[in-house]
């Protein structure tokens, strides 16, 4: 479920990693049990032999469950010590990742059901064109909310601690050629930056 070490950089560490809440599967399971009981009424009440109402109750049900499962077991979140990294797709693949030092916001919300399940939904907001993300069935969301918020203020010191503006300016450079920050939002840094100086 982690991302492999080959995709971490020299100094950065997994600090959590997890799949969304198991209660994504709450649906799924109540569904083929419905399907799979509708099988044995039917195979009861006909005349026909029991078991193939059944076998086609499970294989149908198989069907139905299969996709909502596999999108959960292949859905992945990691936080490392320097970005969020978020992963989904069954045949395809997707991917998102935010560095750390751009996220803005962490915000989580939850249901009574969910405060129930210990889930909730996140929703993260950074700086740049990534803008807002929302994820939904996070365990523990508000653990999680912390975890970004201490890992994000360590980044941004190690980043800024024994720095030199030149070093600061690469960084920035380095922000707007991966698109995590606007020209507007590039020039505007490298002009307080350099107004420091």
């Amino acid at each position: 479920m982690a991302i492999p070490e080959r995709f971490l950089s020299d100094n950065e560490q997994i600090a959590r990693a997890f799949r969304p809440h198991w209660k994504a599967l709450i649906g799924p399971v109540l569904v083929f049990d419905l399907i799979l009981a509708v099988g044995i009424v039917v195979a009861i009440v006909a005349n026909i032999a029991a078991w193939i109402p059944i076998v086609a109750a499970i294989v149908l049900g198989l069907l139905v469950v299969a996709k909502p499962v596999l999108e959960w077991w292949f859905t992945s979140y990691v936080i490392t010590n320097e970005r969020l990294v978020v992963r989904s797709g069954i045949l395809s693949r997707e991917g998102k990742e935010i560095p750390l030092e751009v996220i803005n916001d962490v915000a989580f919300s939850q249901t009574f059901g969910e405060r129930l399940f210990r889930s909730g939904d996140l929703l993260v907001e950074s700086a740049g064109e990534l803008g807002q993300s929302r994820y939904s069935d996070i365990p523990l969301p508000e653990e999680v909310q912390a975890l970004i918020y201490e890992l994000r203020e360590d980044r941004i010191t190690a980043l800024n601690t024994g720095s030199t503006p030149t070093d600061q300016l690469a960084t920035l450079a380095q922000l707007h050629r991966d698109g995590v920050l606007t020209d507007d939002e590039f020039n505007e840094k490298k002009r307080k930056l350099l107004d420091e100086i």
